[in-house]
């Protein structure tokens, strides 16, 4: 998707061999064969007075045509003193170096820890002279490593400030969601540039390097929802609230050195300086997270010329207190968005198709006769990898509160099953080097899931009702539960940690594996009722026959539809002799 947002490098898949101690052991190897996330993701974030059971959410959707979706694991470990970590660039596979091991490491399922730390991430590139290509720490580096490092938000955001500052920053603009069971942050961040060499008055050559990155985090008010979606998302920030904002000593006068910004300190916006925003900054970013924040929030229509490209003033807010308190439900539903309810709803052009089809084939945008065009570009869209909504609980005790609600391919037809982070093992249908981005197996979430979704393409309108009928059963089997299932590992944690552990670990493989096991028997039925166009139902078989044909329906295509196909063709497919009123 790098061609749906900017003019970014090409990131190219590969799938290097698996070698499995090595991953259960150590953060290297998982970043080089994990695939290839592109620069086109969605995330809300989510505070605790803003949902109705109290937690904090974050939710990440990771977006790329070659990110074979997978479910990530590293044990809690020790290592001796003087360790190291070989570090690999999580896009591509390649070596970066490498940087001194914690002595201390924490259990991480996905994107979150044992501690119920979790972080998601969206790309916003921002100005390319300032992207570092000698640093070590690329931004999956940097999450996964900070996940295995952090106790709290807080924590995360100091050891990706610390990490950026001793190795580099590697990426181009990030913006990071950072939870814990009490804060919900946003953290962007921007390198500083190359090692270039420069001459001195008596010719010397010299390399200057200014290494790391400049980054302001915010915390979002308890109460308040904010979102991010490959554009940077903070403009100006308060510079003495160190409760509330974070930043880098030099993330101002860095700009200025650069030339880039000459106005009073009080008025620098981070992301008019490092991240200018343009039409497709505003019209395929901005415009997910509007229709989030239209979702749940009254008033949004003030915003739709910024996010339609044409008043790239009107900025939105960072963040927006909803008119509700959200259940888990419903932000699971905010990844689901393809602007229905509004001007830009995908099944209201032709584009859709004669089924009402919510994705869009790429690329992103197109010429026709000199002029170009584009897409909508949406949440929910057929690329996405994996999707989670993690769930920080500050009412159900650490290492048994967080749980990452994890789903593999478009949002909109995935289930949300839910994986305790505190589990010591994953399910064998999500594991890693279960199947890759080449590899077919039908053992795998990821392929069957896409097995699923690829086929409603075909005939949406019709297949998704079955399919959001399964999805609705298993994920409202699922939240109802978790309750059931917290109390009874809350009565053994008192007495045997090491048992509960054991419980949630159980529940979780068990829960996976059968989200994957439905979803083949769903497609299994779904082939054998829409194959050939028809639409067939079964018919029981009266007594005294071997069987009966199922009853067939051809509902061919909608009025719509055959309207624009007559405006097009005129008389070509007119029966002869017929006519109408």
């Amino acid at each position: 998707d790098h061609r749906d947002l900017h003019s970014f490098p090409t990131r190219r898949s590969s799938d290097l061999p698996m070698k499995k101690t090595a991953f259960l052991l150590a953060l290297s190897l998982v970043l080089a064969f994990t695939g290839y996330k592109a620069i086109a993701c969605s995330n809300f974030l989510v505070t605790k007075g803003a949902t109705v059971d109290g937690s904090n959410m974050i939710s990440y959707s990771a977006d790329s045509h070659t990110l074979y979706g997978e479910l990530y694991y590293w044990p809690a470990a020790t290592y001796p003193a003087g360790s190291m970590l070989d570090i690999y660039e999580w896009d591509t596979g390649k070596f970066m170096g490498k940087i001194k091991q914690a002595a201390q490491t924490y259990n991480v399922v996905g994107n979150m820890n044992e501690y119920q730390v979790a972080i998601g991430e969206t790309t916003f590139g921002g100005r390319e002279e300032l992207i570092d290509t000698a640093a070590v720490m690329d931004y999956g580096s940097l999450i996964y490593v900070a996940l295995q490092r952090s106790k709290t938000a807080r924590e995360a955001i100091q050891v990706i400030s610390s990490l950026m500052a001793e190795y580099g920053y590697a990426s181009s603009g990030e913006s990071f969601s950072i939870s814990d069971p009490n804060e919900v942050w946003i953290m962007e961040m921007v390198a500083k540039g190359k090692p270039v060499q420069v001459k001195d008055k008596k010719g010397r050559i010299s390399v200057k390097y200014n290494k790391g990155a400049v980054w302001v985090a915010i915390r979002i008010p308890d109460g308040y929802i904010s979102g991010h979606a490959n554009h940077a998302r903070i403009t100006t920030f308060p510079l003495n609230d160190p409760q509330n904002c974070l930043y880098a000593p030099d993330v101002i006068t860095f700009a200025r050195e650069k030339g880039l910004y000459k106005g009073e300190d009080k008025d620098f916006s981070f992301s008019d300086i490092y991240a200018p925003v343009d039409f497709g900054g505003a019209r395929f970013c901005e415009a997910r997270v509007w229709s989030g924040f239209n979702k749940v929030a009254k008033g949004m229509d003030k915003y739709l010329d910024y996010i339609k490209g044409e008043n790239l003033k009107n900025r939105m807010p960072l963040y927006v207190k909803p008119d509700h308190k959200l259940t888990l439900q419903e932000v699971m539903g905010l990844m689901r968005d393809y602007y229905q309810g509004t001007e830009l709803d995908m099944t209201k052009d032709m584009g859709a198709g004669p089924y009402g089809c919510i994705v869009r084939w790429r690329p992103l945008t197109w010429k026709l006769d000199g002029v170009e065009y584009f897409n909508e570009r949406a949440i929910s869209t057929q690329q996405t990898g994996f999707v989670f909504v993690a769930q920080s609980r500050p009412y159900v005790p650490s290492p048994l509160g967080g749980i990452i609600w994890f789903g593999v391919d478009d949002t909109y037809s995935t289930v949300f099953t839910p994986m305790y982070t505190c589990m010591t093992r994953v399910p064998e249908t999500f594991a890693v080097g279960n199947g890759s981005m080449m590899e077919f197996n039908d053992n795998s979430a990821f392929w069957v899931f896409n097995q699923v979704s690829n086929f409603a393409y075909t005939r949406y309108s019709d297949m998704i009702v079955d399919i959001q009928k399964k999805q609705s059963e298993l994920e409202n089997n699922y939240v109802a539960m978790v309750p059931a299932i917290d109390k009874v590992a809350l009565e053994m944690y008192r007495t045997d940690p090491a048992k509960a552990v054991q419980f949630l670990t159980d529940f979780s493989v068990t829960q996976g594996n059968n989200t994957v096991h439905e979803w083949k028997k769903l497609y299994g039925y779904l082939f054998a009722k829409y194959m050939d166009g028809n639409i067939k139902t079964a018919v029981p078989v009266p007594a005294g026959y071997k069987f009966v044909a199922p009853d067939v329906k051809q509902p061919g295509y909608s009025n719509e539809f055959y309207r624009n196909l007559v405006k097009e063709t005129g008389d070509k497919f007119k029966v002869i002799g017929s006519s109408g009123h």
